[in-house]
């Protein structure tokens, strides 16, 4: 089942000779359960179509569909709401609320959104990343690997159909960052959750099922994880 899909999606900057084509007529697709990787160096414009997938900024043309919605149809406030009952987002700088604990951090978008949370489900998962001893600490109070398991937790308690992972282990050393991969990796498969990460590291790209390469917002290849392009 096909839970992403973008057609001939493009960002421009600028007019004429200064025009940037941060995105050039991008079509990607996600199947329901994927971990895909999406590769590139600095200002291949990876974070700019991961900024589109997730609607946090909309595009010069094209399309992007979530869940069968074609989320740019949407009006601002409308599109906010989506956002945050469908997508999940794990940001490299963890973008904890520094007076909230770890399980109130965790909690915080669905409180946002009025609905109620599902404490097992959330229980699961916190036992899951191995932050359970860490419910009532404070983020000031836990090593960057603890904080990024704490944004994994939040992006997966609302039960999203998708989530979009921007550089996850950018601040982590090489083997907190393997944990928190790995950590990524189980859950998705635990809660059956559909994951897009990005990535300028080959290594950490490898942990995905897929593996797509963007060059100058083009897309360059796209192969199976574990043996690149393989």
């Amino acid at each position: 089942m096909e839970i992403l899909k973008t057609e001939n999606l493009k960002k421009y900057y600028g007019k004429g000779e200064t025009c940037v084509k941060a995105l050039d007529g991008i079509d990607f697709s996600v199947q329901k359960g994927e971990f895909v990787s999406i590769i590139g160096t600095s200002g291949s414009g990876k974070s700019t179509l991961l900024n589109m997938l997730g609607g946090l900024d909309r595009p010069t043309s094209g399309t992007v569909t979530v869940d069968g919605k074609d989320i740019f149809t949407l009006k601002d406030e409308a599109l906010t709401i989506f956002r945050r009952r469908k997508i999940g987002f794990i940001f490299q700088s963890y973008n904890l609320v520094p007076v909230l604990n770890v399980y109130e951090n965790i909690v915080l978008p669905i409180e946002l959104d009025g609905n109620q949370v599902d404490k097992q489900f959330v229980g699961h998962v916190i036992e899951t990343l191995g932050i359970s001893g860490k419910r009532y600490a404070l983020p000031s109070q836990l090593s960057g690997g603890q904080q990024q398991r704490v944004a994994i937790a939040r992006a997966l308690a609302s039960k999203p159909v998708i989530v979009l992972a921007d550089e996850p282990t950018g601040n982590l050393d090489s083997v907190t960052s393997q944990e928190v991969l790995e950590l990524l990796k189980v859950t998705g498969e635990r809660f059956d959750q559909t994951m897009v990460m990005i990535t300028h590291n080959e290594e950490i790209a490898q942990m995905a099922d897929r593996i797509v390469r963007i060059e100058d917002g083009r897309i360059a290849k796209s192969g199976r994880g574990g043996g690149l392009y393989a």
